[in-house]
């Protein structure tokens, strides 16, 4: 049966959707809104009225309403730590979404959306950004006070997984690959036959440094830096997380600008590119070693997986452990219809959250 699924991917600027019959997509529409028009709500949460306003009117154009519709699927959000799979959307996750008890993120508008635009029939999640299947020695680190957590891209890793491993003619469930999305942020994931035993915290700017990330770093450099008296928390956080990295270094968070530069004969643009994909395959190399190097594929995805050099300078150091597969991009889009189709056909059954 080709059911309607209605995908929604709330982001900070902007409101993604899509209409898909099974898994083909039949249309799909981009909301954008401006930074003022949404500093007139007080958080994110204030938001939901007007992004509601304006799904519906991206239905209306396409002459699609919500009696048309067997399921709606949102992006997760900031939820508790869960296991990977498709949620069904509660009140408790919508009561726990609204309060941004574990922080604020335009994600965290996804299952309220879709619990609306469902008005009763099936709403889901799958696989939120909060997705936490460590095992207990990756979850440990040599600080009682400090405990690793998993936060990272799983619903476009667990989806690339899903569809290697149909590649290679076996059920994910019985794969174990090594994952490298690669994004404005950076996370390398350890998928042992379906679940990801081991994750950089790529919100944090945790693991290899990204094009907006500063990645791991000197533990008494960083804590002398924070104490040297010419930071305060907030501007060390900015330095880590949206001002570190690859922009940083060249000015820049364009991996197309930075590759012109090394072309052009930058030595500085030629060593930062370099670090950076070194940064990714030592990350890869350590993620083998969670898996005991029982690898099917190492597997590249992300926007940055486009560029076939920043590809290749990866591949050449990564591709002794396993066949390097690439699969760039990251439709979210579709991840989200797959996973509510999984449900609806039978072959998974839904998750329930428990706040």
């Amino acid at each position: 049966m080709d059911y309607a699924i209605f995908a929604i991917n709330p982001g900070s600027t902007s409101t993604k959707v899509a209409f898909f019959r099974g898994a083909e997509e039949i249309w799909s529409d981009v909301q954008r809104f401006d930074v003022e028009t949404l500093r007139a709500f007080a958080t994110v949460a204030d938001q939901e009225d007007f992004r509601l306003e304006e799904i519906r009117k991206a239905m209306e154009r396409h002459h699609v309403t919500e009696k048309d519709l067997d399921a709606v699927v949102g992006r997760g959000g900031l939820i508790k730590p869960i296991p990977g799979g498709t949620y069904e959307v509660s009140d408790a996750m919508v009561e726990t979404l609204r309060s941004q008890k574990y922080g604020a993120h335009a994600s965290n508008l996804g299952a309220p959306l879709a619990m609306r635009v469902a008005q009763g029939k099936p709403a889901f999640i799958v696989d939120p950004v909060v997705v936490d299947e460590l095992i207990p020695e990756a979850r440990l680190s040599g600080m009682p006070q400090i405990e690793r957590r998993s936060i990272f891209h799983a619903l476009n890793q667990k989806a690339v997984g899903r569809r290697a491993a149909a590649d290679l003619g076996k059920p994910y469930e019985k794969a174990n690959f090594v994952i490298a999305h690669l994004g404005g942020g950076i996370s390398v994931g350890a998928h042992c036959q379906g679940r990801v035993i081991d994750v950089n915290n790529a919100l944090d700017g945790d693991g290899p440094f990204s094009p907006e990330r500063a990645g791991g770093l000197p533990a008494g450099d960083l804590a002398r830096l924070c104490f040297s008296g010419a930071y305060d928390l907030t501007e060390v956080i900015k330095k880590m997380v949206g001002g570190g990295g690859m922009v940083a270094h060249l000015g820049t968070n364009d991996l197309r600008e930075a590759q012109r530069a090394a072309e052009g004969g930058d030595p500085k643009a030629t060593l930062v590119l370099d670090a950076m994909a070194y940064g990714v395959a030592k990350e890869i190399g350590s993620r083998a070693v969670a898996l005991a190097g029982k690898v099917d594929a190492v597997i590249l995805t992300g926007g940055l997986a486009y560029s076939e050099g920043f590809v290749r300078r990866i591949g050449d150091r990564v591709s002794w452990i396993a066949p390097v597969k690439v699969y760039p991009g990251e439709d979210e889009l579709q991840a989200l219809a797959e996973g509510a189709l999984r449900v609806l056909s039978g072959q998974e059954a839904p998750r329930v959250y428990e706040g």
